[in-house]
């Protein structure tokens, strides 16, 4: 089931319609993830600079308050201990990082889920564009006006709406935040959510726009004509003629086998020298 609010001017006339993303605004709120979502960004903004001095940094102490025997006094090393008026602090704070670890699904299903729940209460307004040349305060208090937005307002603009942003900051009951600042814990703090066509998340088009949808469709229309022209057929290319056969290379006649003939010559080897140590004996005898 598809959403559909109403696009309006600065004055509170309707300009067309549009259709809210159903992954971004049509969804089930996640309560559990809203929470610790929140939780971990209020953690975040904690600046944890806290901090005390142990009895190691406080000045003094050097010298041992009295001697060890004699005084009828329990035994002390230092008068910077804890237990002594100008003393180190035991167990005190020091400065810590309270970030958590939130991965980045949960952020972006937190923010989807708060962004439903503003969609589902009716509390999204859709602008078509803040038109103001220079920036006035009034101007931004009477388009609040007559939009009939009361309450706490968060109002989100691109970088480009610089005019919007100084009109609107100075507003007590108005935050302005930057399309990519978007987050759950700010929607949730605010009563009313204020798109623009352009910082809506999801925007897929308007619905009934006048003048420039009747453009668009005349325009695809000619580009559609054109493309389905019948183009001229490309001419055959000549057919490639058959390259000559090669000749066949004679065949190469089977080397010798240079292994066997080196067995053979060292056999022989060995025969003839058989042979002259027999002659040799022979003559001795």
């Amino acid at each position: 089931m598809s959403l559909s609010l109403e696009v309006r001017d600065v004055t509170g006339g309707s300009t067309g319609s549009v259709t809210l993303d159903e992954a971004m605004f049509g969804i089930q709120p996640n309560v559990p993830v809203l929470h610790q979502v929140v939780t971990a960004q209020l953690a975040a903004a904690r600046a944890g600079t806290q901090s005390t001095k142990t009895r190691a940094e406080v000045s003094g102490g050097g010298k041992k308050p009295f001697k060890q025997k004699g005084t009828g006094r329990a035994r002390q090393g230092s008068e910077r201990a804890p237990h002594f008026t100008g003393g180190g602090v035991a167990l005190g704070p020091k400065p810590r990082s309270y970030r958590q670890r939130t991965p980045r699904k949960m952020i972006q299903l937190a923010l989807r889920s708060a962004l439903s729940d503003r969609a589902a209460e009716g509390r999204i307004a859709i602008v078509g564009s803040w038109p103001w040349e220079a920036p006035r305060t009034r101007d931004a208090k009477d388009a609040l006006s007559a939009l009939e937005l009361h309450g706490r307002v968060l109002v989100v603009l691109s970088r480009s709406d610089q005019e919007a942003y100084k009109s609107f900051r100075n507003l007590p009951d108005v935050q302005v935040l930057l399309t990519g600042e978007l987050n759950a814990y700010d929607i949730l703090c605010n009563d009313w959510i204020v798109f623009t066509t352009e910082t809506l998340p999801g925007y897929s088009g308007t619905e009934g726009a006048p003048g420039d949808a009747v453009e668009v469709a005349e325009a695809v229309e000619v580009v559609e004509e054109e493309l389905g022209a019948d183009e001229p057929a490309e001419a055959d290319e000549p057919a490639v003629e058959d390259e000559p056969a090669v000749e066949d290379e004679p065949a190469v006649e089977d080397e010798p086998d240079l292994r066997q003939a080196g067995r053979f010559a060292l056999t022989q080897v060995l025969k003839d020298l058989d042979e002259m140590k027999k002659s040799g004996d022979e003559e001795g005898r």
